[in-house]
């Protein structure tokens, strides 16, 4: 199979390799998916960077964890009706070396999940691990109907899915973003109220939106950008859920606030939560996504399997709307350096 790969950590340009290498073969409990479409998350340029995520986990490693495919091969054990299946699969190349920027990829069953036939390829792709962050950061401890949620980020990818999950949870959605561009994008996703987080009167506007109440329920996606606002803004016993910290690593947290409120902050890793809890979220966004077949899956680009050194570029510049995506069943050429 064609494939994408790197040796080293390091610079798109300098380490990602494309190839030929050997199509995978499920073992027991898994499936292989011919992939058409794989997804290029910030912690997948990340790992491949060594930022954040020191040290090689394996000798060669296939980046990139999201995608969506068709399973063309069963593994000893699995139903014989999952063959054939269009699906979507996250945390390919978590614990794993192989990831999804690659023609083929054999996974456990249980990462998979059925594609509607209304979304194409892409957009599959772009579920993964934004959406199920999106998902249990919003309903592991039940409904939210009612609810003022505050979404920190929400033209990011995770932000974008919690937006339309909260709406469609039937709660009153407020979002962050940093430019009209992105407000618009957040607007579209449902948000009843944008706000540019930067302006010196972000926090009365966020208070304004709940009628001076305070949100009960934050989604955040920098836990120390963010802090400062959402310890002004959250009501008494609200929710903080943040599942990214930014560039920083260590934060003061005003603990008086914390516990004059009755706030609970918790953190998110989704790679750490049990899979009972994943398959929960699996099966929720499948609903929502028979209950809203029109959602956005926002797509910022595509780019052929060739050219994913461009679509790692892509997300590391920091200017996406949207999901960088690479197409797996285009591969063409020689093997040589990727570029």
């Amino acid at each position: 199979m064609k494939a994408i790969w790197y040796e080293q950590q390091g610079r798109a340009e300098d380490v990602l390799a494309f190839g030929d290498l050997p199509t995978p073969q499920p073992a027991p409990g898994e499936v292989r998916v011919r992939l058409h479409a794989s997804a290029v998350n910030p912690a997948d340029a990340n790992r491949r960077a060594g930022r954040m995520h020191g040290g090689m986990e394996f000798p060669r490693i296939i980046p990139n964890s999201d995608g969506a495919g068709v399973i063309d091969k069963l593994g000893h054990g699995v139903d014989q009706k999952m063959l054939g299946t269009r699906v979507w699969l996250h945390f390919g190349q978590r614990g794993r070396p192989f990831g999804t920027a690659a023609e083929y990829i054999c996974v456990p069953h249980e990462l998979t999940s059925p594609l509607p036939e209304h979304l194409d390829f892409a957009q599959g792709a772009c579920l993964g691990i934004p959406a199920m962050t999106a998902y249990i950061s919003l309903f592991q401890r039940g409904a939210i109907q009612g609810k003022y949620v505050l979404i920190t980020g929400g033209a990011g990818a995770v932000g974008h899915y919690a937006v339309q999950l909260a709406k469609w949870g039937g709660a009153h959605v407020i979002a962050t973003t940093s430019s009209e561009r992105k407000a618009a994008h957040a607007a579209a996703g449902g948000a009843d109220a944008v706000i540019d987080y930067l302006a010196p009167d972000a926090a009365q506007r966020i208070l304004d939106a709940t009628h001076g109440q305070g949100v009960d329920h934050i989604v955040d996606v920098n836990a120390i950008v963010n802090s400062g606002l959402c310890f002004q803004v959250a009501a008494s016993r609200a929710q903080w859920v943040s599942y990214a910290s930014g560039a920083g690593l260590e934060q003061a947290v005003p603990l008086v606030t914390l516990i004059r409120k009755n706030l609970c902050l918790q953190g998110l890793y989704l790679p750490g939560l049990p899979y009972e809890m994943r398959w929960i979220a699996q099966e929720g966004l499948s609903r929502w996504m028979h209950d809203v077949p029109d959602a956005i899956h926002a797509v910022d680009s595509v780019f052929d399997l060739r050219d994913t050194v461009k679509a790692h570029q892509a997300v590391e510049a920091g200017s996406k709307l949207g999901t960088v995506v690479v197409r797996c069943d285009t591969a063409q050429g020689d093997s040589d350096r990727a570029r």
